[in-house]
């Protein structure tokens, strides 16, 4: 009876310690995806307003009739309602005001279409800014005809617009991502896709912008599990991929 008892006890502690370990991998994945990338943090301050803006990564599934903030219909029900609600549970005494601009489907140009209401009207103190897959994944299935060279030039346009209008906002420049492999995500995309990757975080950069580097937390994240655990059509996020997000999003302003 002892000896059974020892190997439970054995067995328990055993599963207790791997799950303490898995449990501290996709902290320690995301931390390594954003340090490896050395960018600039922003400060989340008394009375900010904060934005996303985006394609139907940002939108996914929000009322676009509501307009108020910090409400669970105007957020949606993805990486930013989870990102607003770390964000709120840690500045309860912030009087933070967020809200979710995004519209699936976008790309750099139809931001830019409705940028006056959806944006500038807000008068973002911190605008975080996810756009690019489209921008290139419709050249390959919409007849698009926009190449990387439209991509950097809309979107400096539309910054450029943004910083005029609203000369201290913090801006948040997230990466687009893919995941090759998974139903959409095929060989076609690359290097091309890489290219469009590439000039988000150069923009930033450009821009002073806070980075977030989305792709190097997704190939990070698959040495947990496979890309269909993370995303369900290689661009559009699983519930597991939408926590990832937020938690690379927080990560990379500086907030954990």
């Amino acid at each position: 009876m002892k000896s059974s008892n020892s190997r439970r006890n054995f067995i328990k502690t055993a599963s207790v310690g791997t799950l303490a370990s898995m449990a501290l991998s996709l902290p320690q994945i995301v931390s390594a995806a954003v340090a490896e990338n050395g960018i600039k943090k922003i400060s989340i301050d008394k009375n900010d307003i904060i934005l996303f803006q985006g394609d139907s990564i940002t939108d996914w599934g929000r009322d676009h009739s509501k307009t108020i903030p910090n409400d669970t219909g105007s957020l949606g029900t993805g990486y930013v309602l989870l990102a607003s609600g770390q964000l709120l549970i840690k500045y309860p005494e912030n009087n933070l005001q967020i809200y979710n601009k995004g519209i699936s489907g976008n790309k750099v140009y139809q931001l830019a279409e409705r940028w006056d209401i959806d944006a500038l009207s807000i008068n973002p103190t911190v605008l975080s800014i996810h756009i690019g897959v489209n921008d290139f994944w419709h050249t390959l299935t919409s007849g698009y005809t926009g190449t990387i060279d439209t991509y950097i030039a809309d979107y400096h346009t539309l910054l450029d617009r943004t910083k005029k209008a609203l000369p201290n906002v913090k801006l948040v420049v997230c990466e687009p991502f893919a995941v090759k492999a998974v139903k959409a995500v095929d060989d076609k995309w690359y290097p091309t896709f890489d290219q469009f990757r590439k000039a988000a975080k150069d923009i930033a950069n450009e821009y002073n912008a806070a980075f977030v580097p989305y792709q190097a937390a997704f190939d990070k994240a698959l040495e947990l599990a496979p890309g269909t655990y993370w995303t369900l059509d290689g661009v559009h996020p699983s519930i597991a991929g939408e926590a990832l997000m937020a938690k690379t999003w927080m990560e990379s302003i500086g907030e954990r």
